[in-house]
């Protein structure tokens, strides 16, 4: 046999394409070698995520699951030409080597960064483009952490010789003499003979002299402006007059942070910023906010107004920080705060802590605190502060969006490892409860946290709750007792989903019936059991065996101890009502096939296609007859047969049947038959011509046509796969429409829109973060009983509510390769909290934990783009007001209630604080209140 040249029907720099394997292996271990020799100055490519997730598809990388649980997807067709048009900015300027970028694309959203070798065998594979690289830069020289500099700095050099204006970009870990250097070679100019100075607002702040520091620690923010001046015969002109402008950033995610800081008392995570600056604190002086204070281009005297509000002064956008000014806002209008920082601090600053940054940062936000406290309502640009936390915290350096609440965990955390009037911590051993009394046990856990954390947030803002946990194996019960800064609330559409299975009858009692039933995200398959078997009213000899089905075949079966996560919302399940302890029957699976009758038999594997849903029923091991099988088949079949062919009360082959009804299961797992006779239908066997349907001994996936043996047919392992053919004549005698069209798990379309426009409210979240809940597969419990790590039930209870309740609403939620953000409105009270119900302990006497709402943090838009600001009250003056950067206005008390609402701010009311009274109005219209 000669085979034909290839030469004619490819192109000649052509070659034959790889598999998808070889693809996926070749791309792994690129991958892997690039990580392993990162260095300052490699390149990362930006590929659309949108074809990155098709190309995953692909090559069977891509997976879905909540907590990272990896769910293969079904293998799809290879993708297209590589596509990055849309991350490209319409605006390039012409000439530029490197690709602008639109401003609002986020990683893993919109983009995935790959190294330069991958990005080669891509575009060799599949062409495309346009190809866009951005270089590593190295963050951190100590820990040798890496970024990659996505978005560089972009500057605005104005000329003051004639007012030019020039786009300029480096990276914010450049040199000053780099900058100096670059502005030479683009303007022709001897370095010697010019100057910088940062233009920060059209006003002149300072001269960037310094040639040996970073852009970025010269306070250098994206899009500002700096001014060139140069000198003739070496004298200077004078400063220019300041000039107004609006050169706002765009405020939108760009990556999405990956940072996490524990909560005093709570695991130590490093927070990527190891090596210890020594500082030098200021006199006492220096807090008065009584003195000039130009840094920044901002003076409390020089705020051009007269009148005396306190409390109302904006933030610049620097850009893309809303998220840090919104969670600023919230804190400098914490009444303790102001009142502390207020007054002189410093004599509490822990310069000795390793956990601390030395007290740079608590020095950083009072400055900043205090020109926000002073008169006027000139708006500050907080280039300063953001500067130190950028030293301490490089994951919230550069001009990426990041998460609000993130931002004010490190806050409150650093805040407090500053301030600790712990200088030296004592070792505590951790104690068990050793069945004490809870009161006693939860006593002694916060006096030794208090022993080792012991600060103005510590006071203020932590509280205390109840862990309880539970071994599924031997019941062993383990509670501690942990300190909390903030309660991360799950909104109830989070922890919970729908799920629709189909249960059919594996005895042929009834249609299949589709159940929708409601169980938790985080469950096990005995759940779903639960559910299911509550809604189809099961009874005690009765149980289900779960099973996906796909491509028209059982493609898996569930176990009860088999977690929810495996199932996806696309996923079609069936349920097989069959008697308690069919697993010691013969399993016998029927595939559906259809068949023309005058097909001939080599044709089979050309014509197959398979039909309908899979049937199971069982039968005794030792009852594999041919007369057996086709009798338990014709059983199975009975609910299906058209009532015009079958009038009820017909004698026909499924009427006379083994039932299994009439199985027993005896203590060795025998089984024996009460009454069964099938003599009467062996003489109809004998004739095919006068059978219903026909049946053959196939395979899992009906690529077999075997024929049935008349006195026994053999089975390896449990499992009998039949195939039955379906012609015309079957259609005329069952109605196949019943089998067809299995719902989804879950249809996101009309259910989505229904679930967005409910809402839920604040105490709804409460009961959803105190419900009893199992641990994750990858939070495994260690059972010091059973000496194994179990997947414990945990129940958490709050036992000593803070003076300041912080409450997030978890509306974000992140897989491996799904983001998700909800914006399901959250009923929550502004007057009257009452925490009584969910408080286990207080250390107020009688006095009812009431709370009263001070500050609100929203977020607008989605994950690729969106925007936060801040409500805040002036308690004073009773008053609400919207901090949206430097934009500060009047709001009404209601509008604060929104479904934007991200970070709520309660405080808690006592005796010497505004007590209730009549003139002070008690939310009314707060759905679903706890009951008294």
């Amino acid at each position: 046999m000669t085979i034909p040249s290839a030469e004619g029907f490819l192109p000649a720099a052509s070659c034959l394409p790889c598999t998808a394997e070889e693809e996926r292996a070749a791309v792994e271990a690129l991958t892997r070698d690039a990580e392993a020799n990162v260095q300052d100055g490699d390149l990362r490519y930006l590929v659309s995520q949108s074809w990155w997730t098709n190309w995953q598809s692909y090559v069977g990388l891509l997976s879905y699951g909540e907590n990272d649980t990896d769910i293969p997807l079904q293998p799809t067709s290879r993708p297209g030409e590589i596509d990055n048009r849309k991350l490209v900015s319409e605006e390039n300027s012409s000439g530029s080597e490197e690709q602008e970028l639109q401003r609002t694309l986020r990683e893993g959203e919109d983009y995935m960064l790959v190294p330069q070798e991958v990005w080669r065998k891509l575009y060799d594979w599949y062409k495309g483009g346009p190809a866009i690289s951005r270089k590593v830069i190295c963050e951190d020289p100590t820990s040798r952490r890496y970024i990659v500099d996505v978005y560089p700095l972009h500057l605005t050099l104005i000329d003051e010789r004639d007012s030019s204006v020039r786009t300029i970009k480096l990276s914010r870990k450049a040199k000053v003499h780099e900058l100096y250097r670059l502005v030479c070679s683009i303007l022709a100019v001897e370095q010697s003979k010019i100057r910088l100075w940062d233009y920060y607002q059209k006003t002149k702040n300072k001269e960037l002299a310094n040639q040996s520091e970073t852009l970025e620690e010269a306070q250098l923010t994206m899009d500002q402006e700096i001014l060139l001046e140069v000198s003739v015969d070496y004298t200077w002109s004078s400063d220019l007059a300041p000039r107004c402008t609006n050169n706002e950033f765009a405020l939108v995610p760009l990556e999405p942070s990956t940072s996490s800081f524990s909560i005093a008392g709570g695991p130590n995570i490093s927070n990527g910023y190891s090596s210890r600056i020594g500082s030098s604190l200021p006199q006492d002086n220096h807090f008065n906010p009584l003195l000039r204070d130009t840094e920044d281009g901002y003076s409390s005297f020089s705020n051009g107004t007269k009148d005396e509000i306190h409390g109302l002064t904006g933030l610049h956008n620097l850009g893309n920080t809303c998220f840090m000014n919104s969670a600023i806002q919230s804190l400098v209008h914490t009444p303790p705060l102001v009142e502390y920082f207020l007054k002189d601090y410093t004599q509490e600053i822990n310069t000795d802590n390793p956990l601390g940054l030395q007290g740079e940062l608590a020095v950083a936000f009072a400055e900043l605190l205090r020109k926000l406290w002073s008169a006027g309502r000139t708006s500050v640009p907080p280039r300063a502060f953001k500067s130190k936390l950028s030293r301490f915290a490089p994951q919230f350096s550069g001009y990426n969006q990041h998460d609000s609440q993130e931002l004010l965990a490190f806050l409150l955390d650093g805040l407090h490892e500053d301030l600790n009037r712990v200088k030296k911590k004592p070792y505590i051993e951790a104690k068990d409860a050793d069945d004490r009394p809870d009161e006693e046990f939860a006593e002694e856990c916060w006096n030794d946290h208090k022993a080792r954390n012991d600060s103005i947030i510590v006071d203020k803002f932590q509280g205390q709750y109840k862990s309880t946990l539970v071994c599924p194996e031997c019941n062993k019960i383990s509670v501690t007792f942990d300190p909390f800064m903030y309660l991360s609330l799950p909104l109830p559409s989070t922890v919970t989903r729908m799920m629709t299975v189909t249960v059919f009858s594996g005895t042929g009692e009834f249609l299949p019936m589709p159940y929708t039933v409601t169980v938790q995200k985080n469950g096990a398959c005995r759940d779903l059991f639960k559910a299911l078997s509550d809604a189809c009213c099961l009874n005690d000899s009765e149980t289900l065996l779960l099973a996906e089905v796909y491509d028209y075949r059982i493609y898996r079966y569930f176990s009860p101890s088999e977690l929810l996560h495996s199932i996806k919302d696309g996923d079609q399940l069936v349920a097989y009502k069959l008697p308690v302890g069919h697993e010691k029957l013969l399993r016998v699976e029927i595939l559906h096939r259809k068949v023309d009758r005058f097909t001939s038999e080599p044709q089979f594997n050309i014509t197959r296609k398979l039909i309908g849903s899979p049937l199971v029923t069982c039968i005794p091991v030792d009852s594999t007859r041919k007369v057996d099988v086709y009798a338990a088949v014709s059983a199975v079949l009975a609910p299906f047969v058209r009532a015009k062919v079958h009038p009820p009360g017909d004698s026909m082959l499924n009427g006379s049947g083994p039932s299994l009804d009439g199985i027993v299961l005896t203590d060795n797992g025998a089984s024996c038959e009460k009454g069964l006779s099938t003599s009467n239908v062996d003489e109809a066997i004998t004739d095919a011509e006068l059978l219903p349907f026909k049946l053959y001994l196939s395979d899992d996936k009906g690529h077999v046509r075997n024929p049935i043996d008349e006195d026994s047919n053999h089975v390896l392992g449990s499992t009998m796969r039949l195939l039955m053919d379906w012609s015309v004549r079957e259609h005329e005698v069952y109605n196949l429409k019943y089998m067809e069209d299995l719902l989804d798990v879950f249809k996101p379309g009309f259910m989505s829109k229904k679930t967005r426009q409910e809402a839920v409210n604040l105490f709804s979240c409460l009961d959803a973060f105190l419900k009893d809940e199992p641990l994750g597969p990858d939070d495994m419990w260690y059972c010091p009983s059973c000496k194994e790590h179990r997947q414990a039930s945990k129940k958490l209870d709050l036992w000593r509510l803070p003076e300041i309740l912080v409450v997030h609403l978890k509306r974000f939620s992140y897989s491996r390769y799904m983001k998700n953000k909800l914006d399901t409105f959250v009923n929550f009270p502004i007057h009257h909290l009452d925490m009584s119900k969910y408080a286990k302990h207080t250390s107020r006497g009688d006095q009812p934990p009431i709370y009263e709402l001070y500050s609100v943090i929203n977020h607008y838009g989605g994950l690729g783009g969106g925007h936060y600001s801040a409500y805040a009250k002036l308690v004073e003056e009773d008053n609400w007001y919207h901090f949206d950067d430097s934009h500060v206005s009047s709001v009404n008390e209601e509008e604060t209630r929104t479904s934007a609402a991200y970070l709520l701010f309660y405080r808690r009311l006592d005796g010497n604080s505004c007590p209730m009274s009549e003139d002070v109005p008690v939310d009314t219209d707060m759905v679903d209140s706890p009951e008294a």
